[in-house]
């Protein structure tokens, strides 16, 4: 065994302590990290392109539940013989209402929005009513139930299409030109819903979205303040995925059976509309196979249909026409490009519609500027001699011709 100089040189008798190596890696700590990132990097890349997922563009949906306060649980275990009369009478749901944060996620920026979606409607469970059934001026007859709460329907000889019809001077309308507009994307921001229910008169018809913290709170103050609604269902646009109408869109690769289960959780989400209009959809609506069964099943429950005239390829007029549904297409998108001038000019243009034709139908966001140039063109059409209507009377007016 060979002694190290330290050894030799030690006095007879006496032990050194050996000095102690230190262990040392063969590689640094940055080196390490970039080896674990270009691991993470080579999974990330292997997932994307190796793993088949059809619905890859569907909306991600993280769901808060809300446990029941503890008020709630008392009258849950309350005996039968002492419960609060005041619960018997209301709905099931009232009592046992959740609160689900839906967060939809834009395919091509990776922008994210939370919508925070109220009451059991959003709940795919049986339910009995929902809180839309017990909005004031809802007539019971023209509910229907489904899984996901109450949807409307046509019963008695009534329509809903007739009964949540605004009032208007229908025998007036028919002797002078007419304009009617519609107000959309309501029901998610309350303060711009707000601004449209009380600046724009009764005589605007307004429609929601299905999304939106509490749709039928928003609906019911619209119709207190006698406006016409409609509901927005969310159909499949060219560029789908990348532009994504929100959950539950009716797709044109999913099967009618499929997309008339989605169109029931978007009828269940309020009620006291008159109608339904295409939310986006470009390609949907231009699809005959996909678009068929829908027309049907409101025709079916006695709504109406508005095209909001973003594509020439529609074929729902065609398809409202064989079901004798009353039905309105678009002339002009009013705040296509939001400004002043632009939303002037276009309002013109349906001034002078409606004088040619007798009836001119316009479609507006509820952008700041919009309802303000709106309301202000609004107080100048009776000294034009345009008379403006709900679009349920501009739908008659024209089937009658």
């Amino acid at each position: 065994m060979t002694e190290t100089a330290d050894e030799l040189s030690t006095p007879l008798g006496q032990k050194t302590e050996r000095g102690k190596r230190r262990f040392r890696l063969p590689f640094s700590a940055m080196q390490a990290l970039a080896v674990l990132l270009g691991l993470f990097l080579v999974a990330f890349v292997t997932i994307a392109l190796f793993t088949d997922n059809p619905l890859g563009g569907e909306p991600v949906a993280h769901i808060a539940l809300r446990k029941p306060e503890a008020a709630d649980a008392k009258h849950a275990m309350a005996a039968p013989g002492h419960a609060d009369p005041a619960a018997k009478s209301a709905p099931k749901e009232a009592a046992g209402g959740e609160n689900k944060t839906v967060t939809i996620i834009d395919g091509s920026s990776g922008k994210r929005q939370d919508v925070v979606i109220g009451g059991d409607a959003a709940d795919k469970t049986e339910a009995g009513a929902t809180p839309a059934a017990v909005m004031a001026g809802i007539d019971p007859r023209l509910l229907e139930k489904s899984r996901y709460g109450m949807i409307p329907a046509a019963a008695d000889g009534l329509k809903p299409f007739t009964v949540y019809a605004a009032d208007a001077d229908r025998a007036k309308a028919a002797k002078m030109p007419v304009v009617a507009i519609v107000v959309g994307g309501l029901g998610v921001g309350a303060a711009k819903t707000a601004d449209a229910i009380m600046k724009l008169p009764p005589a605007v018809t307004l429609a929601f979205t299905p999304y939106g913290a509490d749709p039928t709170k928003l609906a019911e103050r619209a119709r207190a303040q006698r406006h016409e609604i409609l509901l927005q269902v969310p159909m499949e646009p060219f560029d789908y995925p990348d532009n994504d109408p929100g959950p539950q869109t009716l797709l044109t690769s999913l099967p009618p059976e499929q997309n008339i289960d989605r169109l029931y959780w978007h009828l269940s989400r309020f009620q006291g509309y008159a109608g339904i209009a295409n939310f986006m959809g470009a390609r949907f609506v231009a699809t005959d196979a996909v678009m068929q069964p829908i027309i049907r099943e409101a025709a079916k429950r006695g709504l109406g249909y508005l095209d909001d005239g973003s594509t020439p390829r529609s074929v729902a007029s065609s398809l409202a026409a064989g079901q004798a549904m009353p039905f309105a297409k678009a002339d002009f998108a009013i705040d296509a490009v939001p400004t002043s001038a632009e939303i002037d000019r276009t309002l013109i243009k349906l001034e002078t519609l409606a004088k040619e034709r007798g009836l001119a139908i316009g479609v507006a966001s509820a952008l700041p500027i919009s309802i303000e140039r709106i309301a202000a063109w609004i107080k100048t059409l009776d000294s034009r001699g345009i008379m403006l209507v709900p679009l349920t009377t501009a739908m008659l007016k024209s089937k009658s011709g």
